[in-house]
């Protein structure tokens, strides 16, 4: 288990908004693969706690030669207290997440989960200081606004998968915070093993209510979603050491054209125009900040550089 330390930690800080913008969406990608096998669990009807689970169980032990390559070390955190609230409200997200993914359309799930940075931009400003300006905040409201295209709230009924997706959004923009935070003293592959470490006996609890042994030939789904959520992980982990917690966020949007991709591939659920047109936008309002983004981290690299040489 995790050994606290009384050294101060390394901190680990980063101010690259393209390199961000990168690992993010290639985490997206890769965290859509993780959904698919899920679902497909789902199908042959395991229950969604066991589901969460299994993710972790196998997450783990596909990041075991991490261990071996660093010993001992990878154990070592000054930050026990806040791991333990990391990994508390992530399982309440992946509990509410995978429940909600075994009832709702996996591309109306991840609609919903795009007011996840709403949530998650308030409490960068509110537990992280950061300074949100006027580009941010309007790629922001222009991706809710795509968000709310595809969802069309008010013409379709809101269930207890739509209540359930809603839920874990919320606490996924809670755990987004406490990961940037956990990325200023520890680094990703450390973050995402402890995670893992902890998340594992304490998913085991709600699974055990509804236990039932798995089969066979759910085994390669399950080895699927252990490859996937470790290295989908640790992308994210990545995209949110390398700049603002809410500018990560907003590349977060980019998972919706994987998710209606797999939903559509290997599910055969429906994709309306609503659902491209909101995309289009959510991805439009994606790229033009981290052009902005970019172009005044090089504005201010040209500044300090001509200061250098007076």
């Amino acid at each position: 288990m995790p050994i606290a330390k009384t050294s101060s930690p390394k901190l680990h800080t980063g101010n690259d908004p393209v390199a961000g913008a990168l690992w993010v969406v290639a985490s997206m990608a890769t965290l859509s693969g993780l959904a698919a096998c899920a679902k497909a669990l789902a199908a042959k009807g395991m229950h969604p706690f066991e589901i969460v689970f299994f993710r972790n169980l196998f997450a783990a032990f596909v990041f075991m030669p991490l261990l071996f390559s660093r010993g001992a070390s990878l154990f070592e955190t000054g930050n026990l207290k806040l791991y333990g609230w990391r990994c508390a409200i992530s399982l309440v997200s992946m509990l509410t997440w995978f429940t909600a993914l075994s009832m709702i359309p996996l591309g109306e799930l991840t609609a919903i989960s795009f007011l996840a940075p709403l949530f998650g931009t308030l409490g960068a400003i509110i537990f992280l200081g950061e300074v949100v300006r006027l580009r941010r905040w309007t790629a922001l409201f222009v991706g809710f606004l795509g968000a709310l295209i595809i969802l069309r709230p008010g013409l379709t009924p809101l269930g207890w998968g739509q209540i359930f997706a809603l839920a874990a959004t919320m606490s996924s923009g809670v755990v987004a915070i406490l990961v940037k935070q956990l990325t200023a003293r520890d680094d990703p592959n450390k973050i995402v093993f402890l995670t893992h470490v902890l998340l594992v006996p304490m998913s085991i609890v709600p699974a055990l209510f509804v236990w039932a042994t798995p089969q066979l030939d759910h085994l390669p789904l399950l080895l699927g979603m252990g490859v996937f959520a470790t290295a989908g992980h640790m992308m994210l982990v990545r995209g949110y050491a390398a700049t603002d917690a809410s500018l990560v966020m907003t590349f977060e949007f980019s998972k919706l054209p994987f998710a209606t991709f797999s939903a559509y591939f290997f599910f055969a659920e429906s994709i309306d125009i609503w659902t491209w047109v909101g995309a289009a936008i959510i991805i439009a309002s994606a790229v033009y900040i981290t052009r902005r983004e970019a172009l005044a981290k090089n504005e201010a690299m040209r500044k300090d550089a001509e200061k250098l040489q007076r």
